[in-house]
């Protein structure tokens, strides 16, 4: 499966797409906590202490932000679904 990242979450991951070994029909919870399995430091730019997404923390499915989706972090991922996520990015 196919992740693809943003601003700082690229160099944490070392590019701006991943692949991870997972099995199609994962949750969005089963893919997060893969990534963080696989780059430890992510953990601090992606979780709270209860292990949810900080608010300022987008992970997209199809370009739908899984806060908005209707099963959330249990949506399970299709073969053809495009996961993407970046942290907010602030400046002026």
């Amino acid at each position: 499966m196919k992740i693809h990242f943003y601003a700082t979450l690229r160099d944490i991951a070392g590019g701006k797409t991943v692949e991870l070994p997972l099995d199609h029909g994962a949750t969005a919870r089963e893919v997060l906590d893969a990534i963080v399995a696989r780059f430890p430091a992510m953990k601090k730019e992606l979780l709270q202490e209860d292990n949810k997404l900080y608010g300022h923390v987008h992970f997209f499915i199809n370009g739908r932000d899984v806060q908005f989706l209707m099963d959330g972090m249990d949506t399970r991922i299709k073969p053809e679904d495009v996961i993407t996520i970046f942290p907010a990015v602030g400046g002026g």
